[in-house]
């Protein structure tokens, strides 16, 4: 029998090991310096950063290197050693009497406790020409790093996530198809331990064939439970993990925000988050590593579906809470917040990001920045938009916003919402036009009420494409939508070239028929009747959808707004709806072709008018003389009195006292209704659904 004298596993995993190695070039280079004592080279190299991140495998490499360069190599995994000054030694003692020795530590936050002793006993026993690193989870201890003795022999590094070309590096390396890289980038957010379980799985579903399926691409069960424990270790309590689970779902956690959620523990908790190694800290709060964010959501979405759903929709209503209250100054930050929890629906994803809104910041135009505003219009959409763009700087200068590069602090995007209330400008600018006539196709805007359209959404560099400044545009507008007040209609106008449909149909904001003309260029208006689907509805609806996959429409539907819309009724035509309701209660088929059927009162609060009556009748008791109205109202319409002289009868009233007590009482209920029918709010009386 012959032998393969090929040489042996050891070697065969080096090198396979060697070629699949990416990234980490500046860290390399800092060891090669220190392996070939350079000038000003540091001899011990202090690696921190949480699990996954790579550091054994950074570590692996130093050793190879440090064969190469024929120097001893000594070994020690805090995991296998005791945490005790004895064992340590005895384990590292090569290091102290051979001659130039690489001491290469791994997993030290499992010995932590041995921090001072190492710093002040061993690590100076070593002789000159000795290299040493480091690598745990937990950084040194401020008392080292700052200690001028140590100051020109150590060197820190928090070793972070593989930038996007590394880890496309690494998937290649791996053998993973380059049609597959982008749906495994997503997830793994350029961890290195991710990246090498995506990559397996990836591999294994393209050999067999199944490849189409990882193009959507979204860990299992078996993948997360892997990489949790080694992610994040085991919370000290289910309070620890409970913050953990708010930090991964928010897109940035506060110590208010974790109080509102888990009440007075909050300063320990949001105390204990940020000292967790794969936790960042910013001026807003804290956020995870990416891969422990994604990680931590499928988990719990895994294990307790419906408790994911209840705390999902309890983040939700505090987030939704919050906009509503947020100064003008917090509004993007407030909305992109609310917004991040929809960043598992693709189509959001894909038309937002959070990640480079920081390269540009969002400002009122003041009177100096007009002409640049003008100017980018010009650039992007004509002479003739930009001549409209100062017509409305003139009728509605705090309309407009500029967009600033953090870099430059020069403006290069601006947009406006134009709040309206009459028809002033529709002779000027065709797009406002434009809405005024879509939106009087759906019934007259009422008393109190205006619309909103998002106009001049421009940033020349890349007009009308997924940027940070239309993000932050989109963020804008949507928290406008969520803080208004009887706001009948809203329109986004882009240009009509079909680039939006698809994403804004998608949120229920349907194409107009018409495409107004403005220079060369069509536009396309994107509307949404708040009356007829107000915000609170409609967020519920998305966060349904989102959570079941499942948004309650057909392929078919997706192209057009749906058949059935509620009756928008003026307020005399609201009025005698109501009279005519309160005569029909005892009459059901009567009662049914009411246009208050399809009011959002009625639909917002049930979809029972007699319902929604019978609560408006009882509303009365509660008020100031509200009892002598409810008698006549009940006698009269609710028991059914022949005629309205029984009714004074039966209650023992003067007819005339009577009929001025039941004309006031359908006067008041028509008053209530109609305050709910603009406001959306729920009547009073069995508990409603709640913003989700």
């Amino acid at each position: 029998m012959s032998v393969d004298r090929r040489g042996s596993f050891a070697e065969r995993l080096t090198a396979a090991r060697d070629r699949s190695f990416v990234g980490r070039d500046a860290e390399q280079a800092l060891f090669l310096d220190a392996l070939g004592d350079r000038p000003g080279a540091s001899p011990v190299h202090y690696l921190h950063g949480p699990g996954g991140i790579g550091k054994s495998a950074l570590l692996r490499r130093f050793a190879q290197e440090a064969r190469r360069a024929g120097r001893p190599v000594v070994e020690v995994d805090g995991r296998t050693v005791a945490p005790t000054p004895e064992a340590f030694a005895a384990e590292a003692e090569e290091a102290v009497v051979e001659s130039g020795a690489v001491l290469l530590v791994d997993t030290f936050e499992q010995c932590q406790g041995l921090e001072g002793w190492l710093w002040e006993q061993f690590l100076p026993r070593l002789p000159i020409g000795a290299v040493v690193v480091i690598a745990g989870r937990i950084p040194p201890d401020a008392r080292w790093v700052s200690d001028p003795g140590w100051a020109g022999l150590l060197n820190v590094v928090a070793l972070r996530n593989l930038v996007p070309g590394e880890s496309l590096a690494f998937l290649s390396a791996r053998g993973v198809p380059d049609t597959l890289h982008e749906a495994l980038l997503v997830f793994t957010g350029g961890s290195p331990l991710a990246l090498a379980l995506a990559a397996a799985v990836a591999v294994e579903a393209s050999r067999h064939g199944s490849a189409a399926t990882v193009l959507d691409w979204t860990p299992s069960a078996d993948v997360v439970a892997t990489l949790l424990p080694q992610l994040i270790g085991d919370p000290p309590s289910e309070a620890h993990r409970k913050a953990l689970e708010i930090c991964a779902h928010a897109h940035v956690t506060s110590e208010s925000l974790l109080r509102a959620l888990l009440g007075e523990r909050a300063p320990e908790l949001f105390t204990w988050l940020r000292a967790q190694p794969y936790v960042e800290t910013t001026t807003q709060g804290l956020f995870p590593h990416d891969v422990v964010r994604e990680s931590l959501v499928s988990d719990l979405r895994c294990r307790d579906p419906e408790g994911f759903a209840a705390f999902h929709k309890e983040l939700h209503q505090h987030l939704f809470e919050q906009l509503r209250a947020a100064p003008t100054t917090q509004l993007l930050q407030a909305t992109g917040a609310l917004l991040y929890l929809y960043r598992t629906d693709g189509h959001m994803a894909r038309f937002h990001d959070w990640q480079d809104t920081g390269r540009v910041y969002d400002g009122p135009c003041l009177p100096a920045d007009e002409a640049r505003v003008v100017e980018l219009v010009g650039q992007a959409e004509g002479a003739e938009s930009a001549d409209l763009a100062r017509y409305w700087l003139d009728e509605q200068p705090e309309a407009f916003r500029v967009y600033r590069s953090a870099r430059t602090d020069e403006i290069i995007a601006c947009s406006a919402w134009l709040r309206l209330t009459d028809q002033r400008g529709c002779e000027v600018d065709p797009v406002v036009a434009a809405a005024w006539a879509h939106m009087r196709g759906h019934g007259p805007l009422r008393a109190g009420e205006h619309l909103a359209v998002a106009r001049f959404t421009v940033h020349p560099e890349h007009y009308q494409r997924p940027s940070p400044p239309t993000t932050l545009t989109q963020w804008r507008a949507m928290g406008e939508i969520f803080r208004a007040d009887h706001l009948a209609w809203h329109f986004i106008v882009m240009r009509d070239d079909g680039f939006w449909n698809d994403h804004l149909t998608h949120f229920d904001m349907w194409p107009t028929a018409d495409a107004p003309v403005v220079g060369d260029h069509p536009y396309r208006l994107f509307g949404h009747d708040w009356r007829a689907q107000p915000v609170i509805s409609w967020l519920a609806a998305k966060t349904d959808a989102m959570l079941t996959g499942v948004d309650g429409r057909d392929a078919g539907e997706a192209a057009a707004p749906p058949a059935a819309e509620m009756s928008v009724l003026s307020r005399p035509e609201f009025d005698a709806a109501v009279r005519d309701a309160l005569r029909a209660l005892r009459r059901p088929g009567v009662l049914a072709g009411n246009p208050l059927t399809r009011s959002r009162v009625v639909v917002h609060n049930g979809g029972s008018l007699t319902g929604v009556l019978e609560r408006a009748v009882a509303a009365l008791t509660g008020e100031r003389g509200g009892d002598k109205r409810h008698r006549a109202l009940v006698t009269t319409y609710v028991k059914g009195a022949p005629t309205q002289e029984a009714a004074a009868e039966r209650l023992g009233l003067p007819f005339s006292t009577y009929r001025r007590h039941l004309t006031s009482a359908v006067d008041r209920v028509a008053d209530l209704l109609w305050k709910h029918e603009l406001s959306g709010t729920p009547l009073p009386g069995p508990p409603q659904s709640s913003v989700h």
